[in-house]
């Protein structure tokens, strides 16, 4: 049975969270002030941080789903989750990833559209090449959706 619950201990799952965001220096900055949710199916699948950015905008600053459990839609249902759980308190969620041909096709599946890029993102913040589906990460693309 799926259940996805409030998790208070956030670096609990440092796994996860690194998964998702490699360089820890990069989570400390928004791991503080985010709520952390974990979603459970016989064991821990896949965790998010988001945050409050003001103007009715919630921002998913971290998601990540275990390897071994990609696939079986514990990323869509944990975007699902945190619709309903923000309805009427924000306007839109939205999240940031790297140019990748593996996280863009998930946002869009779950209903996010394209609307800004920071251009050199990674180049700016990282102390480290970020490689993803053999592309290096340059500009983070902006996506959201409404709530």
């Amino acid at each position: 049975m799926v259940r996805i619950y409030k998790e208070l201990d956030k670096w609990k799952h440092r796994h996860l969270l690194l998964l998702a965001d490699e360089q820890e220096s990069m989570v400390e900055k928004y791991l503080a002030s985010g709520t952390m949710y974990v979603l459970e199916d016989s064991g821990v699948k896949a965790e998010c941080v988001v945050t409050d950015e003001g103007n009715h905008v919630l921002e998913i600053k971290n998601i990540a789903v275990m390897p071994k459990s990609q696939g079986y839609g514990y990323g869509k249902k944990l975007i699902g989750f945190l619709v309903k759980q923000y309805a009427g308190n924000y306007d839109y969620i939205q999240g940031g990833t790297g140019d990748s041909p593996l996280t863009i096709p998930f946002y869009e599946h779950c209903g996010f559209t394209r609307y800004d890029v920071r251009k050199n993102f990674f180049l700016d913040n990282y102390d480290h090449v970020i490689v993803e589906g053999g592309k290096q990460l340059v500009d983070m693309v902006l996506l959201h959706r409404k709530i």
